[in-house]
């Protein structure tokens, strides 16, 4: 099992350059694979979306909470750090021009010598949609789409790609990214359209706030639409976020899940050592072997 950790937004000021190089630094030190950032263009302060997390049906993410940009937020850790994977978790992708997010995503994992890990879903809130310029209706589809797209720009030497939403003809797309097969691309979502999605086309998946048997349904989906695609969804890794509990992690493990996301309990750089020393010594380290 590998572990990785979430930003501590609300708790720290990620704001802050020399703090999050601090907590980058310390993340890697006490052993975590891999450091993750979410993504909000903009808050919506009266939205009528419904934030699918929660039974309110409101994001705890509200409009006063800073978050940086993902990318460059990972990108002032990657400079600071040597080992941790980068990850985000997750970017909305129809907000962007995957032409240009290509470029972007391709960039940082050269710099960062092929540590990121793209996670990327559609997106819940109508309202940050609208405000981006973009089709809330239509993000299914361009999401599928950018991917692909994507893909072409980083594998091709000359790419061209031709869909119903992005269309480009012999263009050349320099830097490529580090990892020889492109950047690893995770699905995030709880609906069956994200698993069959995953499925289809995710290097692996990412089931948002799904336990238990529904977990388990979501993963069958997903496997079933891997082999409807001719994939091995064995090669598809499964990412969870879950509470640093011995008997959680053993049932996700159980589950098929490979990585474990876990929130920071505390934004002090002290306390969250002295957590994370016994976090490591009671459930990280017991998992490793």
């Amino acid at each position: 099992m590998k572990f990785g950790i979430m930003a501590p937004y609300v708790q720290g000021p990620l704001e802050d350059g020399d703090y999050a190089a601090a907590f980058g630094q310390l993340a890697e030190e006490m052993g975590f694979e891999s450091i993750w950032a979410v993504d909000h263009a903009v808050m919506c302060p009266d939205y009528e979306s419904r934030y699918p997390y929660d039974p309110s049906g409101r994001s705890p993410f509200h409009e006063n909470v800073v978050q940086p940009d993902p990318l460059t937020w990972l990108g002032w850790v990657a400079a600071h750090t040597q080992r941790i994977k980068l990850g985000t978790g997750i970017l909305i992708l129809p907000l962007r021009n995957p032409v240009v997010l290509a470029k972007t995503v391709a960039s940082l994992d050269l710099l960062s010598k092929g540590r990121l890990l793209l996670g990327v879903g559609v997106g819940w809130v109508r309202e940050e949609a609208e405000a981006a310029g973009t089709d809330f209706t239509t993000r299914g589809k361009r999401c599928d789409e950018y991917i692909e797209a994507m893909r072409a720009l980083w594998r091709e030497p000359v790419s061209s790609y031709k869909g119903d939403h992005v269309r480009f003809e012999g263009v050349v797309s320099l830097p490529k990214p580090a990892q020889e097969s492109g950047v690893p691309i995770l699905i995030g979502g709880h609906s069956t359209a994200a698993a069959r999605r995953a499925g289809r086309l995710g290097d692996g998946f990412y089931p948002l706030g799904v336990f238990g048997t529904e977990l388990d349904a979501l993963l069958a989906t997903m496997r079933e639409a891997a082999h409807e695609a001719g994939r091995n969804p064995a090669e598809i890794g499964v990412t969870a976020v879950g509470a640093p509990k011995q008997a959680l992690i053993e049932g996700l493990a159980k589950q098929g899940v490979e990585r474990v996301l876990i929130s920071p309990s505390s934004g002090d750089l002290d306390t969250l050592r002295k957590n994370w020393e016994t976090f490591q010594r009671e459930i990280a380290e017991p998992f490793a072997n």
